[in-house]
């Protein structure tokens, strides 16, 4: 899906014709939750003059207090009405995605679309035109209980590619997709995932930039047409026990002037050397960017053997068990898929720590380890030892030491983004710690 450019103009003739009373300015805070400042209309040229202030103090991981002010800069090319009705009067709600900046006027280094702004200018500089992504985002549907409140009971019996009556849930994944086609979503596929109640909406791919802000925009759409239809839509990586987690495949290639950088007709496997190099960049960072593509406590429960998700740093492009795979296509489609990413990421920071990981394999000429073509779940730790094949962190706390240690990854996302998010999730993980679990009751009550 190609954005268009919108002049303001453009914009005020819109909101005129579609007889839009509200604008919702977004933004997104350092651990990916969506913000809003909503106004009417008749603010709407303050808007487009970048002249719509916010609190920053009360932001996660943005200012202290005596530094709130800060303004909102609208990307306009991210303006777009809400095909949903809003209220009883027929009047509609457009959306624009904002920039942040300081009370002086300059680049916000704690706002997450800034720091992927940067890595993006990184790669101009080093050749590549575009960085584009292409996202596999998983949810569950789960049903409401009688005052309208999220349960944790399945909508459905379906498996992988089931259709009505086991599932349950195709009403609703239709109207997602009705919806995000209104919006200018261009979707490629969209079916039931392997657990019950698991589901699967694919759209194309975009420059890295656009593909962050679709992500961010198929969530809200996902969560309001489910509850909509009396559904409650989670992105949680491992909501249930003992059934597959919800991840969020990441394919991503990287374009010169020239084409698909990733390309080499000549090469056994048809990669190219920036291929390999980005490649083991991305291998070489894995277990630092882990904490930033699986950002929750609860993330490290789907990142376990036996239920499809990766466990273990290596690639390849015959089995699916390994954190990064080649998929099949080539040419222009010529990609790596990376595995380990969870919706629960903030696709801004963990595609700019992606993105500077790969540029620093394409930097240092790193080589990935040999293709692990047999099921790593199926080796013993010798044979992986011999492989070469490493563990990703198995902790959030892990994670985010792996994170803290590694100054490219790090610098990615911005010593302020890094010093917030790190202590945030500390803080997660300290929390978790003292909370007994239902398990811990019922495996030690009675024999300790």
């Amino acid at each position: 899906m190609a954005r268009k450019t919108f002049t303001k103009e453009e914009i005020k003739q819109i909101v005129v014709d579609e007889n839009v009373e509200f604008i919702r300015v977004t933004f997104t805070d350092v651990l990916g939750a969506i913000k809003n400042v909503e106004v009417p209309t008749s603010q709407l040229d303050k808007v487009l003059d970048n002249n719509l202030m916010f609190d920053g103090s009360s932001i996660e991981g943005f200012v202290r207090i005596n530094e709130s002010d800060m303004y909102l800069y609208p990307d306009l090319s991210t303006f777009m009405i809400f095909p949903w009705a809003t209220d009883g009067h027929g009047g509609k709600v457009a959306r624009l995605i904002a920039d942040i900046y300081t009370a002086d006027r300059e680049p916000f280094a704690g706002d997450p679309r800034h720091a992927l702004r940067s890595v993006l200018a990184d790669a101009r500089e080093a050749g590549f035109t575009a960085f584009n992504v292409g996202t596999e985002p998983e949810f569950f549907l789960f049903k409401l209980d009688e005052k309208g409140n999220p349960t944790t009971e399945l909508n459905d019996k379906g498996g992988y590619f089931d259709l009505a009556p086991l599932d349950m849930g195709e009403n609703v994944r239709r109207e997602i997709v009705l919806t995000l086609e209104k919006m200018g979503f261009e979707i490629e596929a969209a079916h039931h995932e392997v657990a019950e109640g698991q589901h699967e909406v694919d759209f194309k791919y975009a420059s890295a930039l656009e593909a962050a802000d679709n992500i961010q925009t198929f969530k809200l759409v996902v969560k309001t047409i489910a509850r909509k239809n009396g559904y409650y839509a989670t992105f949680m990586p491992k909501p249930v026990a003992g059934i597959n987690g919800s991840g969020m495949h990441t394919n991503m290639s990287l374009f010169t002037k020239d084409g698909n950088a990733f390309v080499d007709t000549s090469d056994e496997m048809g990669l190219s050397k920036t291929a390999y190099n980005f490649l083991g960049g991305i291998l070489e960072h894995a277990t630092a960017f882990t904490a930033l593509a699986n950002p929750t406590v609860n993330s490290y429960k789907r990142l376990t053997p036996g239920f499809e998700a990766p466990v273990y740093v290596a690639w390849s492009a015959s089995n699916r068990s390994p954190m990064v795979r080649v998929p099949a296509s080539r040419g222009n489609s010529t990609r790596l898929e990376l595995r380990s990413v969870d919706p629960t990421a903030n696709p801004y920071t963990a595609l700019a720590a992606i993105l500077a990981s790969g540029l620093d394999g394409i930097k240092r000429e790193l080589e990935p380890l040999a293709s692990v073509d047999k099921n790593i779940y199926l080796m013993d730790e010798v044979e992986r030892e011999k492989a070469g094949i490493t563990d990703l962190p198995d902790t959030l706390l892990a994670a985010v030491r792996e994170l803290a240690a590694d100054d490219v990854v790090r610098s990615a996302i911005g010593e302020h983004i890094a010093d917030k998010f790190i202590e945030a999730k500390k803080i997660e993980y300290t929390s978790y710690r003292q909370f007994v679990s239902e398990w811990e009751t019922d495996s030690y009550l009675e024999n300790y």
